[in-house]
């Protein structure tokens, strides 16, 4: 259990109840975690869209080499498991940053182009 949170991680406990933490937690988690290291003046937003630009190719790089049917197995190996988790949450979390910094709402603004595709790319 991180008793920090109250939150429980997998494989924690057996019996143990993993509780999704809140986006705007996360984000406020974020913004709290930068500013008392004074990170502030350097999470603009070209520098949010850098870092997760960059964030996004160490994912992408995991899968660079790997077949079709390995990439389908990847999160079969521990290791790479973790790997795949450490780099979803690095651009997760500057994506986050970056919405934060501009005002934008993701949940929302993936709903609202869920709607626009639905009528762009209407069930034929």
């Amino acid at each position: 259990m991180d008793g920090a949170q109250g939150l429980s991680v997998p494989g924690d406990r057996p019996d143990a109840v993993t509780e999704t933490p809140d986006l705007a937690e996360l984000q406020h988690r974020l913004a709290a975690f930068a500013a008392v290291r004074g990170w502030g003046p350097y999470h603009t937003p070209k520098n949010l869209v850098t870092a997760l630009g960059v964030e996004a190719a160490e994912l992408a790089e995991i899968f660079q080499w790997l077949t079709p049917e390995q990439s389908a197995r990847v999160m079969d190996d521990g290791t790479t498991a973790h790997r795949v988790r450490d780099e979803v949450a690095d651009v997760l979390a500057y994506l986050l940053q970056f919405c934060e910094v501009l005002g934008v709402d993701p949940l929302t603004a993936l709903s609202e182009k869920i709607d626009r595709n639905e009528k762009r790319f209407p069930v034929t």
